[in-house]
């Protein structure tokens, strides 16, 4: 799981920043196991969140999701927001719609906070 979670980190940090200088994204990192007679479901649940919350939640910069390779039911994501807007954890009902639907579907879940650190 740690080479995905660098390739996922790589490109973020890799990438020309859309904000301004003066802010810091921070954001998580999130390791899933998945069932695997619920992947497809769990996959187009994902992809309705991710685009939810890039649409929606103020201050979402980015959200990335990979699959292991040879591992299709583990996942890694990484959500990158503008630190100046973050105030709580995801309130909107997308967000609460998204947990609701895949909890039976996540194995296990691991979140780890980030920030910047160069």
């Amino acid at each position: 799981m740690a080479s995905a979670l660098v390739c996922v980190l790589a490109t973020f940090f890799m990438s020309k920043a859309p904000w301004p200088s003066s802010v810091r994204a921070a954001g998580s990192l999130a390791e899933l196991d998945i069932d695997p007679a619920q992947l497809a479901a769990y996959k187009a649940a994902l992809k309705e969140e991710i685009a939810a919350s890039i649409r929606l939640e103020p201050g979402v910069l980015r959200l990335y999701a990979v699959s292991i390779k040879d591992h299709p039911i583990r996942f890694a994501s990484r959500d990158v927001s503008r630190s100046d807007v973050i105030s709580s954890p995801p309130k909107l009902s997308d967000f609460k719609r998204y947990k609701l639907t895949t909890q039976h579907m996540v194995k296990s879940l691991t979140l780890i906070e980030t920030e910047p650190c160069c």
